[in-house]
């Protein structure tokens, strides 16, 4: 699934291509792709793009009037760019938004479609698709710190939470929970101010860190290689492979649609987290679908003061 990094690199390669330019046509054939029938997609035809905007992991397009186009590629979404108009199939190829400066087409691989687009009028309504999770790569340490411990989670689950936290999802997770060396299944109340502080500082520099890589993998050209496996991943994909830290073999741990991938020496003390133990651990504390968790609504409010 696109998560932070990769929705921010995806804008930036949007921006210079639709910024200012006519949308004009919207071509849907996916039948589960389109989430609203008012106002019509048919509404954002003839008109210019104004803003491009990150709401969690979806991709907000702002077009005259204040219309919004609203994407979510959850797992297997991917966006594309070519200078020539196509036609989408329904079949993999799901719409097609022909611009007067190019053709955006969004794909999805596999037989379960996820993806979703949002038409939607007016800023009240776009807020209404925001999970409300902080971006904790501008947020401060004590606000970073609230959110985190204001209900009692997993590590795991606390990061990837969108009501919580803004873009992050379970790629980037592993990969801060190894730079931090928490262990993923860490419960958020017993982390004392130290362990916030590095997890904080993890979270910044990790996002921040494959922003750069995305933006200079893709040298200026629109990407084509979105993936939640990538080289360069210290944990992440990596079962079986040495930590890149210390030389130990990466582990992991599984449940429902997720997986964790962990190092036992850096993160947990040497200790495996079994499956069937962390299951019931996470019975309770983790949405059984990825569905789940991005469909949870009611971001928490900041503290007063």
């Amino acid at each position: 699934m696109p998560e932070l990094p990769d929705v921010t690199v995806y804008i930036e390669a949007l921006e210079p291509r639709i910024a200012g330019h006519t949308l004009e046509r919207a071509l849907i054939a996916g039948p589960s792709l389109l989430r609203t029938a008012d106002p019509p997609v048919q509404a954002a035809e003839g008109r210019k793009v104004e803003q491009l905007r990150r709401i969690g992991k979806r991709i907000a397009i702002g077009l005259e009037g204040d219309l919004w186009l609203v994407l979510h590629l959850m797992i297997a979404g991917r966006l594309h760019w070519s200078a020539t108009p196509k036609k989408p199939d329904g079949r993999r190829t799901l719409a097609a938004f022909l611009f007067d400066s190019g053709c955006l087409t969004l794909t999805e691989a596999g037989t379960r479609k996820r993806a979703s687009l949002h038409v939607v009028q007016g800023e009240e309504a776009l807020a209404l698709l925001d999970p409300g999770g902080i971006d904790a790569m501008t947020a401060s340490t004590d606000l970073f710190a609230y959110v985190l411990q204001s209900e009692n989670h997993t590590l795991k689950r606390a990061l990837t939470d969108p009501r919580l936290f803004s873009g992050i999802g379970n790629a980037y997770s592993d990969e801060i929970l190894h730079r931090a060396q928490l262990s993923p299944v860490a419960l958020t109340q017993r982390l004392s101010s130290e362990d916030i502080g590095r997890l904080h500082q993890a979270v910044r520099d990790t996002l921040d860190d494959w922003i750069h890589r995305l933006r200079a993998d893709s040298r200026g050209k629109f990407p084509e290689k979105v993936t939640a496996f990538r080289d360069g991943m210290a944990v992440h994909g990596r079962y079986g492979q040495p930590c890149p830290r210390c030389g130990a073999k990466i582990q992991r741990i599984r449940y429902a649609d997720n997986e964790t991938n962990y190092c036992a020496v850096c993160q947990t003390g040497g200790k495996l987290l079994a499956d069937r133990a962390l299951s019931r651990l996470l019975g309770q504390d983790w949405p059984r679908s990825l569905e789940e968790l991005e469909e949870r609504r009611g971001g928490l409010k900041p503290a007063a003061g």
